[in-house]
């Protein structure tokens, strides 16, 4: 298991639970918890999961501060989504999109490392911030390439479709959704697996010394700009194979769903509330975001209903507040959790 790992202990029971609980429940999710909007949300975990992940690689560990992680997302899913268009539903074309879309994640990646890291840290991130718009509005008006706004419509191949069906297990109905469901959860495990590797080799703690102090970094001999850069196109590559499986399962592309800057709202948070510097606190912070946005509407109208007796409660607990409590309990985790939940049961100070 350490091997496996890594040699990254969790170093907490608590936290060594936590992550065995979200592991069993991504693993059997099409069995524990039956029904599609269940097995869209596990989906989406899996896949943020290594979103996130592959940024806290650039922030948490490269000390990186970017805001074109969508981007190189949207090259991944773009990647896919046009391969199949013009070479047609099959295996092929779906391996090829996500090859063709981590190769020019990886170029684009480095062509702005090179040209931006050597300025400081919030004049890259505005660079990013630059270059992440002008892509967008690039893809949204090359409409017979890109689908334009509408976005792109994915046809893959037919036996990982609902309508390719193969029994029942366990009482569940297993189709070709559940395929494509085990295909998205063993992508992003070995990803996963592969940035917990990355972190924990020698290159993951130059990373690391350079992110404390880039000055003493490179006065002992290490090139900074060389493995900042190389962060940088390693997590962009990561992340243009995320937004390959998220095309895949979603099965549609389009600028809101992969470019879309709340995207990468949503990305800073899940690092935050998580913790920086850890791969365990993506896998965290993924889960309970995911899960918030997902299920905590439902959960405020229920206990809305449960206190209409009570004056003032039960306005506050509207389900059309929900975003307001999000806020809430964002603001809360910063507060109690500075360094993040793992960072915090970690006892990081």
């Amino acid at each position: 298991m350490m091997n496996i790992l890594s040699g990254d202990r969790p170093k907490s029971v608590i936290l060594s639970v936590l992550l065995a609980v979200i592991l069993l429940a991504l693993a059997f999710a099409p069995f524990l918890f039956p029904g599609s909007r269940s097995l869209e949300t596990a989906a989406r975990i899996c896949i943020f999961i290594v979103l996130v992940a592959s940024y806290d690689l650039l922030l948490g560990y490269g000390g990186i501060v970017s805001f074109a992680h969508t981007m190189f997302f949207g090259m991944g899913a773009y990647g896919v989504a046009i391969a199949i268009d013009r070479l047609g539903t099959g295996y092929g074309a779906m391996g090829l999109g996500a090859l063709v879309g981590m190769v020019v994640a990886g170029i684009v990646a480095l062509l702005i490392a090179l040209l931006s890291l050597r300025v400081r840290a919030i004049f890259f991130a505005m660079i990013t911030l630059a270059i992440a718009s002008a892509v967008a509005v690039l893809v949204s008006q090359l409409s017979q390439f890109t689908g334009g706004e509408d976005g792109m419509n994915i046809r893959i191949p037919r036996e990982l479709t609902p309508a390719f069906r193969l029994g029942e297990v366990f009482g569940t109905r297993v189709n070709g959704k559940v395929l494509n469901y085990y295909l998205v959860f063993t992508g992003c495990l070995v990803l996963f697996l592969v940035m917990l590797r990355l972190v924990n080799s020698p290159f993951g703690r130059v990373l690391q010394a350079i992110r404390e102090n880039a000055f003493r970094a490179e006065a002992i001999g290490y090139r900074v700009v060389f493995y900042r850069a190389m962060a940088t196109c390693l997590s962009a590559m990561i992340a243009a194979l995320a937004g390959s499986l998220f095309a895949i399962w979603l099965r549609y592309v389009g600028p809101s769903t992969t470019l879309g800057m709340e995207i990468m709202l949503d990305i800073l948070l899940m690092v935050v509330i998580g913790g920086m510097g850890t791969m365990y606190g993506a896998v965290v912070g993924t889960a309970i975001f995911v899960l918030a946005q997902n299920y905590l509407k439902e959960l405020m109208g229920g206990l809305s209903e449960a206190t209409s007796a009570l004056p003032v409660i039960p306005d506050l607990l509207s389900p059309d507040r929900w975003l307001l409590w999000l806020g809430v309990l964002f603001i809360l985790s910063v507060y109690f959790f500075p360094t993040g939940i793992v960072g915090r049961l970690r006892g990081t100070r």
